[in-house]
């Protein structure tokens, strides 16, 4: 079967209106992860966030028609989104924000498309071309110049700052190694919604156990605007989004779909702005310029198709 978009644009009333309700939504995660770790051990609200997700995720599969159990060779895959998806990736995530402010993660994690490129030539034989080179190097200057201002401006000390880059650099990791397993023909000849859950499931079950172990039992926010979060990025967040957006890469490809990635973090650096007191001037402003210039760079040279090949597929 052909993964090939239909051809549609991304600029109709339709398209458009679910890519800007992805962006928007995902670009105000990053300030709720914040609040969630701000009071309760991050694998706790994370284990809290994919008890919702993949209950939602359940009823949304179930609601599409599709079955409940996955099909034979299912678990491999499962396993492996748990863990590196919806466990060590999160994991990191909520941690580094720890460190750095959620502006500034979301800026970092725009850059997912540089490993998921190198492990896609890698494992799928999918080209790099060098427009996508030269953009992604672009980017990481401009990434280069806010993390400068991260350090200058925060009472963070430089080992801070640095675990903070270390900690989004193993949450890019573990997203681009799952986005590979879910790129894989065996995940693809699973029903989406029902792997998503499964794996979501499995993600509770790690992190739960995770938390048990260096956490202690349970602990839970009893104010509202945790309740809240956790709702948030479990619902909006997680099963309102992924079936948007993986509709928007069948609908327009995943190059035009993959723009999410540049307003993501536009929107992320705003709310920072708005509601944790990042500081904008001529070095982060040239910086978030740099950065997103350099990403629309790089997305136009990964969207381009590749070249035709003198055998037909199969």
């Amino acid at each position: 079967m052909s993964t090939a978009s239909s051809g549609e644009s991304l600029f109709t009333p339709r398209n458009f209106g679910a890519f800007l309700l992805v962006s928007l939504i995902w670009g105000g995660t990053w300030l709720v992860i914040r609040d969630q770790i701000s009071s309760v051990p991050p694998a706790w609200s994370i284990a809290y966030r994919f008890v919702v997700a993949s209950l939602g995720m359940f009823a949304l599969a179930r609601l599409r028609g599709e079955p409940f159990w996955l099909r034979p060779g299912a678990l491999p895959f499962v396993l492996a989104l748990g863990v590196f998806q919806f466990s060590l990736n999160f994991g990191f995530v909520y941690r580094a924000e720890a460190y750095v402010t959620s502006g500034l993660v979301a800026v970092i994690f725009a850059l997912l498309v540089v490993p998921n490129a190198v492990l896609g030539k890698i494992f799928l034989g999918q080209p790099i071309r060098r427009e996508f080179v030269l953009g992604s190097s672009i980017a990481a200057i401009g990434v280069a110049m806010l993390f400068a201002q991260e350090y200058r401006a925060t009472p963070a000390t430089l080992g801070e700052v640095l675990l903070g880059v270390a900690l989004c650099v193993g949450g890019i990791l573990s997203a681009s190694i799952a986005n590979i397993v879910q790129a894989t023909e065996g995940a693809k000849r699973q029903p989406l919604l029902t792997l998503l859950a499964w794996s979501m499931l499995c993600g509770v079950g790690l992190n739960a156990t995770y938390a048990l172990v260096m956490d202690g039992p349970p602990q839970f926010d009893p104010r509202p605007e945790y309740a809240l979060g956790v709702l948030y990025l479990g619902l909006a967040g997680s099963v309102v989004t992924f079936p948007l957006y993986y509709g928007l890469v069948r609908k327009v490809g995943a190059g035009q779909a993959a723009y999410s990635s540049v307003v993501v973090p536009i929107v992320a650096m705003i709310l920072s702005t708005l509601f944790e007191g990042f500081v904008w001037g001529p070095l982060p402003a040239a910086g978030a310029i740099v950065t997103i210039a350099g990403m629309v760079v790089a997305m136009r040279g990964r969207s381009a198709p590749p070249p035709r090949r003198a055998t037909p597929e199969p």
